[in-house]
């Protein structure tokens, strides 16, 4: 048995029952996908143990980010062995565009490289994640629009999908117009760049995210799926804010949905026990899997 169906079992009291078979009815074919932000202070005390837990609670797919020419310090052998220890499997990568950080990992400095790091651990998408304040102005945001469609094109030729995360600051105003977000959907190449949208970010804003499918189909292949608190807004475990998922997750086939990522920025809980809140909804409701 691998350590990690061990760990599995264990954790749900089921080790003695291996042997009659009786575990395999336990087995899930959902194929739940987390991004590894929202367990980030575990990652940074042991990033193996991290994952053995997320994989104990039944994740299979990873979004990763932090990258920097290693994966969380390690080399792309040493975290690939992680991955066949663990049995994740690792779907996409978050990236920042190096306009303002000057680091490796971005989409500006040594990005083939960063490309071949990501083919070796099987990932299918890069993401660019984040604009730091700094890179917030009009200036940059003109310029966004080509440094996205250069790396999504470098990106293609080596077999991987770029795409781009919002955060609430995309839906600001930039003329009387369009906000943000709008700008950089209609001037960067639907085949190059895709949208990677954060369902809490969004409805935060303000926006109803039905509104882009209808706009942009098929633009949409990654969502990241984390909850409203009612009132303050503030993150809440899947099932126990204000967003309507079931409404959003009808609409899948028009976004053009590929693979979802739960998420939760921070808790005032212990994180691994909202997580397991979250995957007890999701499990609970059918159309997360539709």
């Amino acid at each position: 048995m691998r350590r990690i169906d061990f760990l599995k079992l264990s954790s749900l009291g089921f080790v003695g029952l291996y042997s009659c078979g009786i575990s395999n009815s336990f087995k899930q074919n959902k194929s739940l996908a987390i991004q590894l932000y929202t367990i980030r202070g575990a990652i940074s005390e042991n990033v193996e143990k991290a994952l053995e837990r997320i994989a104990a609670l039944g994740f299979k797919d990873l979004e990763i980010y932090g990258y920097n020419g290693t994966f969380f310090g390690k080399n792309r052998s040493e975290f690939q062995s992680i991955l066949k220890n663990t049995g994740l499997k690792v779907i996409s990568s978050h990236h920042r565009t190096g306009i303002t950080d000057k680091e490796n990992g971005t989409l500006l400095k040594n990005w083939e490289t960063t490309l071949e790091d990501l083919n070796y651990i099987g990932a299918k998408y890069a993401v660019c994640s984040y604009l730091p304040e700094a890179e917030r102005s009009l200036e940059n945001y003109l310029k966004l629009p080509e440094v996205l469609d250069n790396a999504g094109n470098t990106s293609k030729q080596n077999n991987i999908q770029l795409a781009y995360h919002n955060h609430d600051f995309e839906f600001i105003k930039m003329d009387d117009k369009k906000n943000f977000y709008d700008f950089i959907l209609e001037n960067t190449s639907p085949d190059l760049v895709k949208m990677e949208l954060d369902l809490y970010w969004i409805t935060k804003a303000g926006i109803d995210p039905l509104t882009y499918f209808e706009n942009h189909p098929g633009r949409f292949p990654l969502w990241h799926v984390k909850d409203m608190e009612k009132g303050t807004k503030n993150f809440a475990e899947i099932g126990s804010g204000t967003i309507d998922f079931k409404s959003i997750f009808e609409a899948r086939k028009k976004a053009g949905l590929k693979h979802w990522f739960v998420e939760q920025d921070s808790s005032n809980k212990d994180i691994f026990e909202s997580i397991s809140m979250s995957k007890k909804y999701i499990d609970n409701h059918a159309f997360f899997f539709k």
